[in-house]
Parts: structure tokens; sequence; C-alpha cells
């Protein structure tokens, strides 16, 4: 080798030592253990800075980044171990500057002062570019109050990435993840969202409970080109937009949505691409798959399987629009696409959806081309409400025992279907090549996405899976097991034996309370309440005797109430094989006592019989704005007697116009009303009053001596069944002159 090459050998090596060294000096790694020394260190952050929170609990803290990397030398805010830096209290975290990376935080145990948990800004025009957020969690950090609304994540800027997070278990009003566009320097942004987990969120109950949107109507026309590609919606319920799509030019590729009720919608906005995602009901109530509004829409490949949505909610949707639509309302939906997916065993495949006097505008310039429609659930999937000229059928599959919209367009095949490795259900090699469909295949699992030190489970309601305790007879002994008592526990009560309580029964978990078949154990309280559903409660009584004989003498005691405040955790109550006894210390002694803004998953009432009660079984009108708010998602009573009641059995209200939303959902069947619903402080005046439940149900129920039914239908095509009703020597029935599906009315007066 030359001196020459020798020479340049060196110098090479030496400019390779010097770039190691300069890249060395240029990290700075700071461990912070305080918001004070947190804030230093942003203070003098450059690119390749370190800030690295210590472990342990930060409670209270408005963490605020503002920094300046490059793509090389990025500044990085990091957990010390990812997952054990728990942020509380009050506390977010804002950031703004270009070249950010930020991972491995946990927000629980409290909620937001602002509007944002995590904030891609910090001020108007301070705005995060070319930035990521990874590996971090938010887990029911909920406002208390369930109706003030904020946003977990809100993404502003350009060219960022939020993905790999875990985000569960939201109990207020807000989205999930937004991103906004509200300013110029937010659109066109190509952000990308991916491998996340949305955990389970409850029903909310009203408008406002979106999981992720992407923009505002006010924006919606113009473009945020955004990907949302790998992400997992396990059990996302708020309502029926899990995606609100509202801009144009995103894609959202290969999701999977796990018994998720509601769908995803492009409420607004063009150009939008719904590829490869799959969504797998499992037969839950509401489950739903796409929903096109808009133009130049594309949903192409995509899987739907057991779900059960219908309207708004079906597999799939394609709306009508409005003429000349304001941008806030339904755009007419124009020259869009919806071919090449599979449907299997999914209910409701709805056409030219929402069609009334304003949503006039029918689809135009679409298609519905090569899909595999298979299906034993419902022979008779289509439901079409207006004109459909402008869509083109042709290629579609469907089992010859289902009846399709037309004949042509759509071919007779055999109803096969096998389960893969996945166990997804799948039609035939054969009808799969013919529309091109690929490998059928989830396209991300559970496991593959969210951060791996964390449980992907969430909140759930569920009685009977803790341990069984006894529990003897006698003043107060329910209270202290109560007190002891762990989530899913059973306190199993001597059968026969007398229980009186001198304090209020507080519920802050499911809780069950049992006693053996046979003798029923008797519960008396000296309060106002026996048991009061706090925040996280759930209550299950079985084969009990419920007596008012020991309670005070005043008006409005009732047997179980909610919280006086607003409950940001849904609740769920269960009575079966229960009597209810003599609650008439004084008038208006209720069973169950709603107050505003606290919402029941479910309320089941069966088997059991009330008698003598001065007060009603269940109120629930709370929410009187006529906002779409509602107090209960589902009820059912059967095979249940109710004698001498002097309030309403069942008072469900839901008010407005909203469409944003599943319920009330009502199931009242098999039960007997005697000389019930006439006492002169029922000011609904009847034994039974409906307003505005979507879905009812009344079946087997005989009235004897007693107020009627009060049913008032809204908005919704509320899916409204009387069936099997006798009136003897009373009231009848009231409606508001909507249609509704009856038989079998009878009235003896």
């Amino acid at each position: 080798m030359t001196n020459d090459n020798k020479n340049t050998g060196y110098m090479l090596l030496m400019a390779i030592a010097i770039m190691i060294v300069s890249a060395c000096q240029n990290t700075e790694k700071n461990k912070v253990k305080t918001i004070e020394e947190f804030n230093a260190a942003v203070s003098s952050a450059k690119p390749g800075t370190e800030i690295v929170m210590a472990n342990g609990v930060w409670n209270d803290v408005e963490l605020v980044l503002k920094a300046k990397g490059t793509e090389s030398q990025k500044v990085v805010l990091r957990a010390e171990t990812p997952g054990e830096v728990i942020i509380s209290g009050q506390s977010n975290l804002s950031f703004s500057g270009e070249y950010i990376e930020i991972s491995g935080l946990v927000f629980k145990d409290g909620y937001t002062p602002t509007s944002e948990v995590i904030s891609f800004k910090t001020s108007k025009d301070a705005l995060a570019n070319n930035s990521r957020v990874t590996n971090c969690v938010i887990d029911n950090f909920t406002n208390p109050e369930r109706f003030d609304g904020d946003t977990w994540v809100a993404i502003y800027g350009k060219n960022n990435q939020f993905d790999h997070n875990s985000l569960i278990g939201k109990g207020n009003r807000g989205v999930t993840l937004a991103v906004k566009l509200a300013t110029e320097e937010s659109r066109e942004n190509n952000h990308i969202i991916e491998y996340n987990y949305f955990g389970p969120r409850q029903v909310l109950g009203s408008n406002g409970g979106e999981t992720l949107r992407i923009g505002t109507s006010h924006y919606s026309r113009l473009y945020s080109n955004t990907i949302v590609r790998n992400n997992y919606f396990d059990r996302v319920n708020g309502e029926h937009e899990i995606v609100s799509n509202k801009s144009c030019g995103n894609e959202f590729r290969n999701n999977v949505f796990y018994e998720s009720q509601g769908t995803l919608t492009m409420r607004h906005g063009h150009h939008t691409l719904v590829e490869n995602n799959y969504f797998l009901g499992n037969r839950k109530p509401n489950t739903g798959g796409i929903r096109i509004i808009n133009e130049n829409q594309t949903v192409r490949n995509n899987y739907m399987a057991g779900l059960t949505g219908h309207r708004f909610r079906g597999a799939l949707v394609i709306m009508n629009g409005v003429p000349n639509s304001p941008i806030n309302r339904y755009n007419q939906v124009v020259d869009s696409q919806m071919d090449n997916n599979i449907v299997v065993n999914s209910d409701y495949i709805q056409l030219c959806a929402g069609s009334d006097e304003e949503r006039s505008a029918v689809p135009i310039g679409s298609t519905f081309r090569n899909n595999i429609i298979l299906t034993s659930t419902n022979l008779d999937p289509f439901t079409i409400y207006d004109d459909v000229s402008g869509i083109e059928f042709t290629g579609n599959l469907m089992n010859e025992e289902a009846k399709p919209p037309f004949k042509e367009g759509f071919s007779d095949v055999s109803f096969e279907l096998t389960k893969n490795e996945d166990g997804l259900l799948v039609p035939s090699d054969e009808l799969v090549d013919q529309i091109a469909f690929g490998e059928i295949k989830l396209p991300v699992s559970k496991g593959e996405v969210g951060v791996s030190y964390y449980q992907k489970d969430g909140n759930d309601l569920s009685f009977g899976t803790g341990e069984t305790h006894q529990v003897a007879a006698g003043e107060n002994t329910l209270l202290d097991a109560l007190e002891q008592s762990k989530p899913g526990d059973i306190l199993e009560l001597v059968g026969g034996g007398e229980y009186l309580m001198t304090k209020y029964a507080f519920i802050n978990h499911p809780i069950s309370i049992v006693s053996p078949k046979g003798a029923k154990a008797t519960i008396l309280s000296e309060k106002q309440s026996f048991f009061k559903i706090e925040n996280g409660g759930a209550l299950h009584l079985s084969n009990l005797l419920i007596n008012g004989a020991e309670s005070p003498d005043q008006a409005g005691n009732n047997v179980i109430s909610t919280s006086k405040y607003s409950m940001n955790q849904n609740y769920a109550l269960v009575v079966e094989d229960c009597h209810i006894r003599d609650l008439d210390k004084n008038h208006s002694f209720d069973f169950l006592k709603s107050y505003k803004h606290t919402f029941a998953d479910s309320i089941v009432i069966v088997d059991s019989d009330f008698n003598n009660v001065t007060g009603a079984i269940m109120t629930l009108d709370m929410e009187v704005e006529d906002l779409g708010i509602y107090n209960v998602e589902n009820v059912r009573i059967e095979k249940t007697v109710f004698k001498d009641v002097q309030g309403a059995i069942a008072n469900i209200y839901r008010g407005g116009t909203d469409e944003s939303t599943f319920g009330p959902i009502v199931t009242i069947s098999d039960i007997k009303i005697n000389n019930s619903g006439k006492g002169v402080r029922n000011k609904v005046n009847a034994a039974l009053r409906f307003h505005g439940v979507q879905k009812l149900k009344i079946d087997q129920v005989d009235f004897m001596e007693s107020a009627g039914i009060d049913l008032f239908m809204t908005n919704g095509e509320p899916i409204t069944q009387v069936y099997n009703v006798e009136f003897s020597k009373s009231e009848g029935l009231r409606t508001n002159d909507a249609p509704f599906d009856s038989k079998n009315i009878v009235s003896n007066k």
C-alpha cells in the first residue's frame, strides 16, 4: 500500500472517530425527579438531549416540552423504565417543535385540567412536527364530570407518528384520539397512526363518544392525508361512530374492530380509502361495519362477520345526502365504490339509509360490485330506502337461500363456510379467488398492538368472578362484608336470616348478594337508601326479601340509588327471584332512584314480585334537555308481578333528535301489573312510559285496574313491537300516532 493510500485510510478513520465522538458529545442525558428538574432540562434541551423521567408517581404535573431536534439527533423524553412512570392527578403533556420522541409514560388515576391529555402543541401557533409518541398508556384518565368533554390525544402539525400506544377506558364525553386541522400548519399533515390498542370504551349515552376522529365538519373539505393502519379497536362502544372521518384524503387500512358497537363512518370529507379492515361482531348487539357518505370514497377488500347493527349501523351502509348540503350535514354519495368485500352472517346492508324529506339526494355514479354475502342469520339482509339507480350492481355473490335486492348483479352460490386458523369463517377458495380478495387473515393481532407491559382487558362489570363469602345474619354484618369485599365477590346470606343495615351500603365495585335456593334472607335498612351505587359499582341481588319496614318515616326513600353526582363509569343492576315488600314509609318510596348524568349499561329484573310500593320501580328520565342523552342502555323486565305500585313500573326517557346513539333498548315480557301506576304523584299518568326508546318489545303483559302504557316514538326509525297485551279495567295504550308493530292488544274496560 502506498503512503498516499495509508494517509487516506488514516484520515478516513480519524474522520469516523471524530464523528462518533461528536455524536456522543451531542447526546446529553438528564434524569429528572421533579417538575422543577424537568423544566430545567427542557430549557436547555438541544438536538440529542434525552430527558429521562424517574420511576414513580408524578402527581399534578403539567409537562410542557418545547424543543428542536434533528432527524438524526432527536430530543427524547422517556420513562426511566417503560410503564413505571405514572402521571396522575390533574396532569397532562404538551409538546412542540421538531423531531421530538416521547415514550414509556402511563397516565392513570386522574384527568387533564385542560381539554387535552397529550397534545402535539404548546400553544395555538407552537405545533409539533416530525415527532413521535410511542409505548405510552392512557388508562381511565377520565374527568369525573361525565359530560365535561376532553380529548385524550390531539395531533397537530405535520408528519407526526402515534404508534404502539394503549388508550383504555375513556368514560367522559370527548374523542379518544383526534387529528386537528384548525390551521394551515396542520393540514395535509401525513400523520401515521399505527399499531395502537384502542381498549374498551363504555357506551356514553350521548353524542361525543368517538374513538378516533380526523378533522371536524368545519374543515372537512380540506385534506388531512392521515394514514390509520394496523390498529386494534377492542369493544369501543362510545357511540355509533367508532371512527369519524371528517376530512379528505385519509386511509384506513389493516385495522381490526372487535365486538365494537358502531361503524367506521365517512361522515364528512372526500377521497377516503377503507381497505382490508376486519370487523368481528360475534353477534354482539349494535356491532357494525362501514358507512359511506360524501364523494369519491373507496371501500374494498374488507371482511365483516357476525355484525348485528341495523340502519346506520349495518355491515355495509350507503347513505342518502342533503341536496346542496351545508358543510355540517350529509353530502350526497357521488362516484364511490363498495367493492370486493366479504360479509358473513351479518344482518343488515343498508342502501340510501337516512332517506327522509331533508336527506333526499340519492347516491349517484357509485358501485356495489364483486361482494360476497353469505348469511344464515338474516336471509333478507338488504334494506333499500330510496332510489338506487345511481348504484351499479355487478358480480355480487350471495347464498341461494338469501334474498338479493335485485336479480341482476347477484349470483346464487352455496352457503359454505369453514373456520380457518384465525378462527374466521371463510368462503371457499373458489369464491374468494373469484373476487380477487386474497388471503383471509387478520392483518394484526391484539398482541401485536399497544404496549407490551400493560394489560389489554379494560374494566368489566362482571358478577361472580371473585370469591364467595358466608355472611352471618345480624345488624350491619352485611355492611361489614361489603366493606371487605373485592370486585366480583359473592356475599352469601343465610336463608331465612335477617340483615339490618343502620348505615348506607355503598357499592363501589361489582358485587353479588345472594341467599341459597329456598328460604329468602331478609334485608332491611334504617337509612333513606338501602344501597348506593357509586362510580365503578354494579349490584346483583338474588333470592332475597327486601322490606321497607325499618326505613325512616320520610318522603323519598329508595332501595337502590345511584350517586347524586355525575358518574363517569357505567353501572349495572340485576334483580332475580326477589320479593320486594312494603316500601310504604311515607310517600314516593322508590325501588331504583337514578340521578342526572348517571348511566346504566343494563338493568334486569326477572322472576321477582313487588308489592305495596308508594313510589316508582324505576325512573330513568333525568336528562330533560332533549339533547339525545339518556340514563340506561338496556332494560329487561321478565316474569315479574307488580301489585299496588303507586308510581310507574318503568319510566324511560330519551329526548331530542340526535342519531348518534343506539338506545335505550327495552324488553318487557310476561309480567302482570295489578292496581299500579295510579298514584296522585305519578306525573306520567302511566304504569309504563317509554319516550324515545329506540328498540322496544312489549309482549305478554296483563294490566288489571291499572294505568296503561304511554308510548312516544321519535326519530331514528325506532323498532317498536307491542304484542299480546291485555288491559282489564285499565287505561289502555296512548301513542303519538307513529307507526309500530302490534298484535293482540285487548282492552276490557
